[in-house]
């Protein structure tokens, strides 16, 4: 035998207005209880839920013709509620979802790819060096860039291509890579 939670529900003829206004209005809560949520199990589930908390204010309520509204707002409320309260579901597998990490690199070869880029961009006509170590080195922005040697961002855009693919075909940074 199971013990009730609520010890007004062992008893339904405490109520037998709330009973008469369920059956009566039922299918309307339903509808508004549809339109808060995603889908009709969520939309029972919030009903009943907001149901029991009128069912447990049922003899508080004194206007009787406000019943809608008063359920209307526990629906709204309960499904704010349900939406701060909103949890993530953590599942157990078998194997972890991050993927392995990189192989760890030598330094030393880290060192050497680098000091051939370098070598690579010293390599560069003037002008054109400028705008990769501004753009790439010193992390700035093409109109920065643009500003900081007097021309337009449109040459800084062209000259930086232009740039990158001489670095693309460089033949030390093929060998390094």
């Amino acid at each position: 035998m199971t013990t009730p939670v609520c010890t007004y529900a062992s008893d339904p003829l405490l109520y037998p207005s709330f009973s008469a206004y369920v059956r009566t209005r039922g299918t309307v809560l339903m509808r508004t209880a549809r339109s808060l949520t995603a889908n009709p199990c969520d939309a029972e589930d919030l009903l009943q839920t907001a149901l029991a908390k009128t069912y447990v204010a049922w003899d508080r309520i004194q206007d009787q013709r406000a019943l809608d509204g008063y359920v209307r707002r526990c629906l709204v409320n309960t499904r704010t509620s349900q939406w701060r309260k909103r949890k993530v579901d953590e599942f157990v597998c078998g194997e972890l979802p991050e993927p392995e990490g990189l192989p760890d690199t030598d330094p030393a070869d880290d060192q050497a790819l680098r000091d051939a880029m370098w070598r690579a961009v010293t390599r560069l006509p003037e002008r054109q060096r400028a705008m990769v170590v501004l753009r790439y080195y010193e992390d700035m922005s093409e109109a920065q860039t643009a500003e900081l040697l007097g021309v337009s961002v449109g040459t800084v855009k062209s000259a930086v291509s232009r740039a990158l693919g001489k670095l693309r075909e460089d033949p030390e940074l093929s060998l390094a890579c």
